[in-house]
């Protein structure tokens, strides 16, 4: 490109300008004056204050403004602009396009274009006016990309270039994970923030032909021509690098993984809203997955996707109806010097409508992604405190242990419930037992630990589940507020072969120990593996198979409850 330097105004030009001033004045709309003959331009100051422009007047305009021209629409216009060189006759054009500002945004602008002839019947001056389009329905107006009505324009162009020369390629679709913590946590306005930081970033990182779209929510989406899956798998390698780091915005740090799903076409379909359903299906598996990652879309796991779907209607139907089709299986704990039973573990069961039962590993998760856990929650609490206080009439000291989620310790109206539920039953509160897993404490400590203390407070006990299976148990135990730590099957499996895991089950005990926690150990399944827990490493309760199945009520009270 020829560099533009600072001018002189043509005669063409001067002879125009004090029209020019008088007009760019009425206006906030950017203007250009050019004198083709000269090739010399007169730019409004708004102009060159937004874009990289040197000064007022300029040369060989047509050629740095197309430099600045987004690349996907730069084509068009400098065809544009060679119909303009080449026309015969009094010429006039609109278009829409986007523009790289001095902030290195892209703007979109609609450009209207005059022409007219000299005497000669050539092209003499060209008049542009340009406006931005804050409200483009082009443009997403928090980021400035594409939106997803161009991005449906852009997969429909994609197929047609398809079905012209046999070459497919791949849409992926990828999505932020807990970006609603970032709202949660800060508001909406640092959520927008977040959402331009990231579109800059994957901007940057994407092959100069490829174009990021912003789709609804969190969501971005693009298209790769001719990819195939290798290529695909070190685009999303390259958006995971540069998002696996915590990032800072104004002085708040923002952390977001990104869960992708990608669909090739033809080979996942030949029409916009096939491949979108797709993409979007594999995104959902892959948050489902695990999140941080990029499924590829399969029919199998499309027809997973889709049962999943299926089950998310049928929960609401079952919670619609009472939580019809739900039940409560209990699991005995065991005091773990004489294996006396103290309590028990309610475990939610659910069968759907054709009477299957539902592993708890597939609706639970869609329990607590469709806030369904909050009413199934309630009936949970409800029903295990009725059980409860039928069973301390044969077991004066038994207590129910009931799993709580996060969803939970969010919603007010539970704490409400539970005095309510606790006065409704005339329970004395020391036999409820709140269970909450470690992993899904995601927020502040403070306002969990505030939650917890007013259950404390009433004499109702907290336990960390899970314990050993996250990534920072330490910290958990450090900064929750709980009564008992139930240590997870993964730390005992082995403690009958591995000295290391022996010695790392009995520090943790002694660790709770020392700061006035109980300790229950989950999954206990040998007496080998009960003889060493109990004998060396001190435990306070046992839960497994060794003393007990999940059983229902009734085969509860066969089993365990019998004189």
């Amino acid at each position: 490109m020829k560099k533009m330097g600072r001018v002189s105004l043509s005669q063409t030009l001067r002879r125009h300008k004090f029209f020019f001033d008088l007009v760019k004045r009425t206006t906030d709309a950017y203007m250009a004056v050019i004198d083709l003959e000269s090739d010399t331009a007169m730019l409004s100051a708004n102009l060159v204050q937004d874009f990289e422009m040197p000064g007022e007047i300029v040369q060989d305009f047509a050629t740095g403004w197309s430099s600045l021209v987004h690349q996907e629409e730069r084509g068009q216009y400098l065809a544009m602009m060679r119909d303009v060189m080449e026309s015969q006759t009094a010429y006039e054009n609109a278009m829409e396009y986007r523009v790289k500002s001095r902030k290195g945004e892209y703007l979109w602008l609609m450009s209207r274009m005059r022409v007219g002839l000299d005497r000669d019947r050539k092209p003499g001056l060209l008049v542009c006016m340009m406006t931005r389009m804050a409200q483009r329905n082009q443009a997403d107006e928090v980021t400035g990309l594409l939106n997803k009505y161009q991005f449906e324009h852009s997969v429909k162009m994609a197929l047609a270039e398809y079905r012209a020369t046999g070459v497919g390629g791949a849409i992926l679709i990828f999505g932020l994970d807990n970006f609603k913590i970032v709202n949660e946590t800060y508001n909406r306005v640092m959520g927008d923030q977040v959402l331009k930081h990231v579109s800059n970033l994957v901007t940057n990182l994407l092959p100069p032909m490829l174009t990021l779209f912003k789709l609804d929510g969190d969501e971005f989406a693009i298209i790769y021509p001719q990819a195939g899956e290798e290529e695909v798998q070190d685009l999303f390698a390259s958006i995971q690098k540069g998002l696996s780091h915590p990032k800072e915005i104004d002085g708040h740090t923002y952390f977001c993984t990104a869960s992708a799903g990608t669909v090739f076409y033809p080979q996942g379909g030949k029409d916009y809203l096939v491949l979108h359903k797709h993409a979007e299906a594999a995104m959902d598996l892959a948050k489902r997955e695990g999140k941080n990652r990029n499924v590829i879309f399969s029919k199998e796991q499309y027809n997973r996707w889709v049962r999943s779907i299926s089950m998310r209607d049928s929960l609401w139907a079952s919670v619609e109806s009472g939580c019809e089709g739900f039940s409560l299986f209990f699991q005995p704990q065991v005091n773990a010097r004489d294996q006396r039973l103290i309590g028990a573990e309610a475990l939610l069961r659910w069968k759907n409508p054709k009477g299957r039962m539902v592993s708890p590993m597939e609706f639970v998760p869609i329990l607590e992604e469709t806030k369904l856990i909050l009413p199934v929650g309630k009936w949970i609490f409800e029903e295990a405190v009725r059980v409860c206080k039928k069973w301390r009439k044969i077991v004066p000291d038994f207590r129910v242990s009931i799993n709580m989620s996060y969803e939970q310790v969010k919603d007010s109206s539970f704490k409400e419930f539970v005095n309510a539920c606790i006065q409704r039953y005339e329970i004395e509160p020391e036999a409820i037992v709140l269970e909450l897993t470690e992993s899904k404490i995601v927020a502040d400590w403070n306002f969990v630990n505030r939650q917890f203390d007013s259950f404390r407070d009433q004499g109702i006990a907290i336990a960390m589940d899970d314990f050993g299976t996250g990534y920072s148990s330490l910290s958990s135990l450090k900064n929750l507020s709980c009564d008992i730590v139930k240590i997870d099957r993964e730390f005992v499996k082995k403690i009958l072969d591995n000295d290391f895991d022996r010695r790392l089950v009995k520090y943790t005990v002694d660790l709770c120990h020392s700061i006035g926690i109980r300790t229950c150990i989950e999954g206990v399944e040998a007496e080998e593996e009960y003889r060493v827990l109990t004998q060396e490493c001190e435990a306070d309760t046992i839960q497994g198979y060794l003393f007990g199945h999940p059983e229902s009520i009734e085969n509860f009270e066969l089993k365990f409850l019998q004189a």
